[in-house]
């Protein structure tokens, strides 16, 4: 069984970010502080492993656990990527066996973004974590679309996270209610979920998809609600004049991964507008907490040739996982 959206930090990248002037901080920081979250975030030893077995999980694809280092000056985001990526790149070398990686990027410095894909590329990278959004700048953006035809021609797959919105729109969507509870609405709750879907929309408006047929991305909480309102979104193919209808660019360019929601009803809607050899399972460690009755009931409701692709068949083959790994 192969988890595809599970993340981990840095006790450096989380100084970095805290030490950020107040108005630069990212808020959904905190998230990674509840509990005994940041205790699991930094651990990629035997702490995971443990958690891993205990799951039935064989191996992870570590990725970085949201704000990631774009909020930075554009120096310091190259420095921090370079550094994230040499530690996640010596985790996977240490346990080749449970481990591989997404490429963490700085987006802050365009050319830098793409000369650290290509080395992150090298190091055995399997993919990419981006945000929609760094800075002001969106993602579809044409400062970043060599990127995105860079991680296209690499066959390296783009995983949209979510992300907190621009303070602007927590103000006006989220404000009026106590910090705990605006935070819990513009993150985990909805405003997450926006965000990662119309970033999405909005590179299938840009046309990055016609652009870059190649390009794969990766959804996760089953699909940022965009699998529910295909049929409003599809107009904007005629709208922005697009090559292809959005409903084709979400079948045949975006994976989508079920993020620890083991929900059968949402199971059975992503099967409806999508193919099982779209679906992916992960746990969004250490976010969420499924139990391996838990994961073994819900598989239940997947036949076995569905079920062994959502396990690891179709990770396997978006992310070059050779099946003697595991």
């Amino acid at each position: 069984m192969i988890a595809i959206e599970e993340h981990w930090t840095s006790a450096g990248l989380t100084g970095a970010l805290k030490a950020q002037p107040t108005g630069l901080r990212d808020d959904s920081l905190a998230l990674n502080e509840r509990g005994d979250h940041l205790q699991r975030l930094e651990d990629l030893g035997d702490v995971r492993l443990a958690a891993m077995d205990e799951q039935g999980v064989d191996l992870q694809v570590l990725s970085l656990a949201p704000p990631g280092p774009g909020a930075l000056a554009p120096a310091d985001a190259v420095a921090m990527s370079r550094e994230l990526n040499d530690v996640a790149a010596d985790a996977v070398a240490r346990h080749p066996d449970r481990f591989r990686a997404l490429a963490t990027l700085p987006l802050a410095d365009p050319a830098g973004a793409a000369a650290e894909l290509e080395r992150a590329t090298r190091l055995g990278a399997v993919g990419v974590m981006l945000y929609g959004r760094t800075g002001d700048t969106p993602l579809d953006d044409p400062r970043y679309d060599e990127v995105l035809g860079l991680a296209a021609s690499l066959g390296q797959p783009v995983f949209i996270h979510p992300q907190i919105p621009a303070r602007a729109v927590r103000e006006a969507a989220y404000g009026g209610f106590d910090d705990a509870v605006g935070l819990a609405l513009s993150t985990f709750a909805w405003g997450w979920h926006l965000e990662a879907a119309l970033a999405t929309l909005r590179l299938v408006a840009r046309g990055a998809f016609d652009r870059h047929p190649d390009l794969q991305v990766v959804l996760g909480h089953w699909g940022e609600l965009l699998l529910f309102w295909q049929d409003r979104v599809g107009s904007l193919s005629r709208v922005a004049s697009l090559d292809r209808p959005v409903a084709e660019v979400l079948r045949e360019n975006v994976h989508v991964t079920a993020s620890g929601m083991l929900s059968p009803a949402l199971l059975r809607h992503a099967l409806e507008v999508t193919t099982a050899d779209r679906l992916m399972f992960s746990t969004d460690y250490p976010f969420q907490h499924p139990t391996r009755p838990q994961i073994d009931a819900f598989l239940g409701e997947l036949g076995p040739a569905d079920r062994a692709a959502f396990t690891d068949g179709n990770a396997r083959k978006l992310f070059r996982i050779d099946a003697g790994v595991v």
